[in-house]
């Protein structure tokens, strides 16, 4: 293999390694490219002999900018080379984000570059043995990635590109790192400006926002400086409703505590569901994707409000609330895949407290839920769970948690315990209805008997909605064990009162 960093330093001996391939390798942490920094008047050469003398595919991304990408076709190590934006170097990194991305090293220091490919998309990128006197750093770059600190670059930064207070939170969310008050302070007041920002762009960074484990607490303090409900104006509606059922912060308390919830439960499946843990993981990858639905479970509560005697109500907010999503992801550039997702996890999560309102839940009772959810059914009961778990407390719920996979308490028995015992048998119902999907399939999904040709063969039919209908009734006699043949199947149906 060449040695990427000789080859850099003997096309563009004059340029610098910059902004996050320095501050990553500085904390030991891979990027997934390297951005490298060089006059205007040098980048179109630079960049087609880079990718003469590196066998890569070049592509020119912003002919203003003066920006290049290269990608090698065997590794796949992505380089971008930018022009520098001002004069020279200094003003180039004056303007940058934050102050731990203005930080520049010379491409003739020759840094040590280690480069881990990957079967998927580009490789891992790692620059070693950095002397420290070379880094370029005027702006305390250094200093803030010693502390661990976000900090704005200059106090223009958000107004020339609003989308950055999204990537400060992202960031602190990704590294581990605070934010500075001064920045916070600059968010607050800029947040109005997020609206500006292209939904596409928005979407990548809550994304990799989501896929943290903090995402949680940076939610709470994107919401202090504003910034939460100018990306997701809908919800401000709810910091003031039912106050008096969730606390002070009304609904919108409610909504980022069912968040914290799915964060914890889709890092700590085990301690949930011990015996489906694993069944349950391959539904549960897309961690972003839960965590959104979670935060929009509720949005359209403050509008179906209303008072109902002595209690407040909320008819058909699910349904309402799956319209409203949809109009939200749309906005964002979620794909339809991902709305029709969401929109079945909002629009059918009171379906597992309608069933808990029984004593019994029959195999019948599960068929038509995981049939009418689909592929919904099982991401849908994990927002059911993060939704139930808010109401308790920590303590509370690290002690019922347990007991949630024990067999369901009855009615009457839950409610001796009030609110905590109610919460206890929902997760019961929740366990079973696991225990009936993994471990009875073929009576939760059972395979097809008899085919519509054959109903219509058997009973002299034509060709007709009735047909659906007679299918469907010969599988609910499956699921309660009243046939399980073809032959029983053709003879079931002709029994039928059509």
């Amino acid at each position: 293999m060449f040695d990427l960093a000789r080859v850099l330093k003997a096309v563009i001996p004059n340029a610098y390694y910059v902004g996050g391939i320095v501050r990553s390798s500085l904390l030991r942490r891979q990027s997934s490219d390297i951005d490298i920094a060089l006059p205007l008047a040098e980048v179109r050469s630079a960049a087609q002999e880079l990718g003469r003398v590196l066998k890569a595919a070049v592509f020119e991304m912003d002919p203003d900018l003066g920006v290049w990408r290269l990608v090698t076709h065997k590794e796949k190590i992505q380089i971008d080379l930018t022009a520098y934006q001002g004069t020279d170097l200094k003003a180039d990194l004056l303007r940058r984000d934050f102050t731990f991305n203005a930080l520049a090293y010379p491409v003739s220091a020759l840094p040590q570059i280690v480069v881990t490919p990957r079967k998927n998309g580009t490789a891992h990128i790692l620059l070693k043995k950095l002397q420290r006197k070379e880094i370029v750093d005027y702006c305390g770059g250094l200093k803030a990635v010693a502390e661990k600190v976000i900090d704005r670059n200059n106090p223009r930064v958000f107004k020339e590109d609003p989308l950055r207070m999204l990537r400060a939170f992202r960031s602190a969310a990704e590294l581990g790192f605070t934010i500075s008050n001064r920045t916070l302070l600059q968010i607050k007041k800029d947040h109005a400006l997020i609206v500006q920002s292209a939904g596409e762009r928005i979407h990548e960074e809550l994304e990799r926002l989501f896929a943290t484990s903090k995402a949680y607490e940076n939610l709470l303090l994107m919401d202090q400086c504003g910034l939460l409900t100018a990306l997701f104006p809908e919800l401000e509606s709810q910091r003031t409703c039912a106050e008096v059922y969730y606390g002070k912060g009304g609904v919108l308390k409610h909504t980022l505590e069912v968040f914290r919830r799915m964060e914890y439960l889709l890092d700590h499946l085990p301690k949930a569901f011990p015996k489906y843990a694993k069944k349950i993981g391959p539904y549960a990858q897309n961690k972003p994707l839960y965590k959104m639905a979670a935060l929009l479970h509720d949005i359209a509560k403050p509008a179906t409000a209303k008072v109902m005697g002595d209690r407040l109500r909320f008819f058909y907010h699910e349904e309402k609330g799956a319209k409203m999503a949809k109009a939200v992801l749309e906005r964002l550039h979620y794909s339809r895949a991902d709305m029709r997702l969401i929109g079945a996890m909002i629009g059918e999560h009171l379906r597992p407290s309608n069933l808990a309102s029984n004593d019994v839940i029959a195999d019948r009772g599960a068929y038509h839920f995981f049939r009418d959810l689909g592929d919904a059914g099982i991401p849908m009961l994990l927002l059911c769970w993060a939704d139930y778990a808010s109401y308790v407390t920590d303590a509370q719920l690290r002690r019922i948690m347990p007991k949630s996979n024990l067999p369901m308490m009855t009615i009457a028995q839950a409610q001796k315990t009030a609110n905590i015992g109610k919460t206890l048998r929902h997760m019961q119902v929740l366990s079973l209805l696991f225990k009936k999907f993994f471990d009875t399939p073929k009576k939760i999904q059972p395979s097809r008997l008899i085919t519509g040709r054959d109903v219509m063969d058997a009973l002299s039919l034509p060709p007709s909605p009735q047909i659906g209908s007679i299918l469907e009734a010969v599988a609910v006699a499956q699921v309660e064990g009243k046939i399980s043949s073809r032959e029983e199947a053709l003879a079931f149906i002709k029994t039928l009162a059509l």
